[in-house]
């Protein structure tokens, strides 16, 4: 499964996000992070609700979320 972290520099929100996302047993778990400062329309869209998780299908889990959410979200 592929998903996009969106984050920001400096985000000790988006660490904890990654660090929740990093203790997950899943092999085929592909993440991509990506700072929303690299562009304006991400910026625009997820700046005051970083760190957001997106799945390919364009669902969204932002954050608070902890293991047990994240876990759901991806089934």
């Amino acid at each position: 499964m592929k998903l996009i972290l969106y984050s920001g520099k400096d985000c000790c929100l988006c660490d904890q996000a990654e660090a929740l996302i990093q203790r997950l047993d899943v092999s085929e778990l592909q993440v991509t992070k990506v700072d929303v400062r690299s562009s304006t329309n991400l910026y625009h869209l997820y700046g005051a609700r970083i760190p957001v998780l997106v799945r390919t299908d364009n669902k969204e889990l932002g954050w608070p979320f902890d293991q047990q959410q994240l876990q759901e979200f991806l089934v």
